[in-house]
């Protein structure tokens, strides 16, 4: 059963401001810078943007004949290299803000209070997430940024966890170069294959779906460790 019609109808029912290839063709001259900016929010503050598959849908304008992002009198080469550059800056400094964020709020928002909020905001819950970065702390910061939602709040946790900016920035910054760099270059190589490029909407789904499966991947693997941990005790 060929699933690409299906998964191609998904966009259709999201916003025109999630879909990247019309935000993109709508920033027209201002794409790279208006891309930038939104990796920077969402990396920041605002899970719901599509970061993936902006990158993604970046680096295949900028294969194009004649490419749809440019810069006038340089090559698709340089292009890139300039487009890699901001955005991997955008990524760090979204996750910045997002790491000062969690720093500030962290008091206010884990102290004791009754009700629903209470329970998921809780001191326990805070000094659990402060234990697991002194454990998983790299793996996090690198594998969270290819999670939607997670690459956002995964920063905030660390300001609220106590991880010094030494390490957050280091961590952080390796994984902004990997996931910026990494998926807008699997833009450009690929978004010259005629059958991504005539089936860009089913493609992007694909990415997304596949950047939760390192989470999935770490999430059965804590699994399986607690359950021997409970069968030794």
């Amino acid at each position: 059963m060929n699933l690409l019609p299906q998964l191609a109808l998904v966009p259709l029912l999201l916003p025109d401001w999630l879909d990247p290839e019309f935000l993109l063709r709508a920033l027209g001259n201002g794409a790279l810078w208006g891309a930038a900016f939104i990796v920077f929010i969402e990396c920041a503050i605002f899970p719901v943007l599509p970061g993936d598959s902006l990158l993604f849908t970046v680096g295949m304008f900028i294969a194009q004949e004649p490419p749809i992002i440019s810069f006038a009198g340089m090559s698709q080469q340089a292009t890139l290299a300039i487009a890699i550059l901001v955005l991997v800056v955008a990524a760090v400094a979204g996750n910045v803000v997002g790491y000062w964020v969690g720093k500030k709020v962290s008091p206010w928002l884990f102290k004791p209070r009754p009700g629903f909020i209470g329970k998921i905001f809780s001191a326990k819950h805070l000094a659990q997430t402060h234990d697991f970065f002194e454990r998983y702390g790299s793996k996090a910061l690198v594998l969270g940024r290819f999670v939607p939602f997670v690459r956002t709040f995964v920063t905030m946790v660390a300001g609220a966890a106590g991880m010094s900016f030494r390490t957050f920035i280091t961590w952080t910054g390796i994984g902004a170069v990997l996931w910026a760099a990494g998926v807008t270059l699997l833009g450009y190589f690929l978004g010259t294959i005629d059958f991504i490029a005539h089936n860009i909407d089913a493609v992007l789904v694909v990415i997304v779906l596949v950047s939760v499966i390192p989470m999935v991947v770490e999430w059965l693997l804590a699994r399986r460790r607690a359950r021997a941990e409970s069968a030794q005790g």
